[in-house]
């Protein structure tokens, strides 16, 4: 669909997208001229982490693991006077004269501060959105749970001081939210009941196995768990009951905001015509590509017949984990063998089910370990299974996307040489400030990207059905590009945009709905193909001015960390 960055997309500074790394101590960049960088860089990182403290456990600082993000009006308007103090801070440094890596990094800070200044003043998100109220309780829990980073019992200590803490997050969304749009609260109601699954069962087995004998700890853990559970069920009929009769509001940003955000947190910065024209002629080419490449597999069919063919092949609902798990291996072979991308580490991800809290429009995603993690260094590789409450066709629906040749492009996008290649390299980032602020145009641009160049590079043999999923997946994403930039500036409405996913980028409609609705809450999902033309349009530049070959320039780029690629562009073409 597939959010493959639904975990991720949780936590602005990207955290869990490129985890890994074998020191928190920051060094500044020798040759620095301005040496009070380092240290303004080491306070607004301590100062984020101090308003969200389930980001720094996320990070891998675990000193903050028995602290819960605080939701109330008054933090949030204290979080908005502290950015702006760092903006007025950051805006007094004398750029010329701070070395080069400083200067892109206090470049990257810029926007960043700006991005989350937009999100917090001007959009006010957290007034119209219930989804982060709803989300935040699981997610704070199950990143002590999922990582053995320190003992179990140890962990379990933490877990109940977040749980003692999580009916305040509840209170919070009363007092906050007011008048959202339906999507965002239907969102929020999906989040709240796989939240109650999440206390209810796989933390309350957890924790039996984490107390050992330790009885009365055991006992405490329940203590804190109960109140939690009655108050995310009551929290969910709230929404249900309260929230969801009032919700009309509007999710369109409208121009200027939209074209902010993408500005901000991309370093793109385009007209709204310029950027429309650009995703509608990539629309165009690749639907051209797919029409091409499905007359080459049955000319007797239509295009959806054709990709209704590549679906018919895909696992029972028990084997779906399983399946994905058994298909990683083809893919990294292929990576090594073939000199793509230099693979600096044996290890694999764990594929497992996506956390029932985390499943609203995920289909499948990448959860590594936080940058400053120094012995957990598991990474999950969450796939949705199908929900016990689905209707059979919508079963149907939801495994058909899993067919055997989509899959492998996912295991691309996802692992090899996708999301974890990426990952591996957060040791290699040359700064603090690049081992935790996270671009989505060049994180997820960079994973899409490789789709493409992989098969370009003769993945899958020249199978034409290797390709046509390929297609269908460059045609999704060039739909989100569509679709988002109308939803929030051309009045499109989400039942429109989903009808132009299954008209253009040959989605069964439950997953197409889910696709669209996205795009209200995730408003420039365009960079995907926004990223991954920039990407093909920097590696054509960086070969034809420095040579090489490409595994050469992949080597360069990786190695950058996830920085809007306006800036990598000026470090690899300097």
């Amino acid at each position: 669909m597939i959010n493959r960055c639904a975990m991720r997309s949780k936590l602005w500074l990207g955290s869990l997208v490129l985890g890994l790394s074998l020191s928190c101590a920051h060094r500044p960049p020798s040759g620095s001229t301005d040496q009070s960088f380092s240290p303004f860089v080491d306070e607004f990182f301590d100062s984020q982490f101090a308003f969200h403290p389930v980001m720094a456990t996320h990070a891998g600082l675990h000193q903050y693991d028995t602290q819960l993000d605080d939701l109330s009006r008054g933090r949030h308007e204290a979080e908005i006077a502290e950015l702006k103090e760092f903006l007025l801070r950051l805006q007094t440094f004398d750029r010329s004269k701070l070395s080069f890596d400083d200067s892109i990094d206090a470049e990257a800070l810029e926007g960043r501060i700006r991005g989350r200044l937009l999100e917090l003043e001007v959009l006010r998100t957290w007034e119209r959105n219930p989804m982060q109220y709803a989300s935040l309780p699981g997610r704070s829990v199950h990143v002590l749970i999922s990582r053995n980073f320190a003992p179990a019992p140890e962990r379990l200590r933490s877990v109940i001081a977040r749980l003692k803490a999580i009916p305040t997050i509840y209170q919070a969304a009363r007092a906050n939210i007011g008048t959202p749009p339906k999507e965002f609260t239907d969102l929020a109601i999906r989040m709240s009941k796989g939240a109650q699954g999440f206390f209810d069962r796989k933390l309350s087995q957890w924790a039996r196995d984490a107390a050992g004998n330790d009885a009365a700890l055991l006992v405490e853990f329940e203590a804190a768990r109960r109140p939690v559970v009655a108050a995310t069920v009551e929290f969910g009929h709230w929404l249900e009951k309260e929230l969801l009769p009032r919700s009309a509001g509007a999710y369109a940003l409208g121009e200027a905001n939209f074209l902010a955000k993408l500005k901000y947190d991309e370093g793109v910065q385009l007209s709204l015509g310029d950027l429309l024209a650009k995703g509608e002629a990539q629309l165009a080419k690749d639907y051209a590509a797919f029409v091409e490449t499905a007359k080459k597999i049955d000319s007797t069919k239509s295009p959806a017949e054709v990709m209704k063919l590549l679906s018919d092949e895909h696992p029972a609902a028990d084997d779906l984990i399983p399946f994905v798990g058994r298909s990683l291996e083809e893919i990294r072979r292929f990576v090594v063998e073939h000199g793509i991308v230099t693979v600096p580490s044996e290890v694999r991800p764990i594929v497992e089910e996506t956390p029932s809290f985390a499943r609203s429009g995920s289909f499948a995603s990448m959860d590594t370990p936080g940058p400053f993690e120094k012995k957990a260094t598991e990474a999950y590789y969450y796939v949705t299974p199908v929900e016990k409450d689905w209707d059979a066709k919508h079963k149907e629906e939801h495994l058909r996307l899993y067919n055997r040749h989509v899959v492998a492009m996912i295991d691309v996008h996802e692992a090899f040489p996708g999301h974890y290649l990426q990952f591996l390299y957060a040791p290699r980032f040359p700064t603090k400030t690049r081992k935790l602020v996270h671009s989505s145009s060049n994180a997820e641009g960079w994973a899409h990207y490789t789709e493409q160049m992989m098969v370009d590079q003769g993945f899958g043999g020249g199978d034409p059905k290797i390709r046509l999923a390929q297609l269908q997946e460059a045609l999704l994403r060039d739909c989100r590009y569509v679709v988002g930039v109308k939803l929030h500036t051309k009045g499109m409405t989400v039942e429109e945009g989903a009808q132009v996913l299954v008209e253009k980028a040959f989605q069964e409609r439950a997953n197409a709905y889910e696709e669209a609705r996205r795009g209200a809450f995730n408003p420039t999902y365009l960079y995907y193909t926004l990223g991954k033309l920039e990407i093909q349009q920097l590696r054509d530049e960086y070969l034809a001015k420095r040579g090489g070959d490409l595994k050469g320039f992949h080597d360069a780029f990786v190695v950058q960390g996830a920085l809007p690629i306006p800036l990598v562009r000026r470090i690899l073409l300097r």
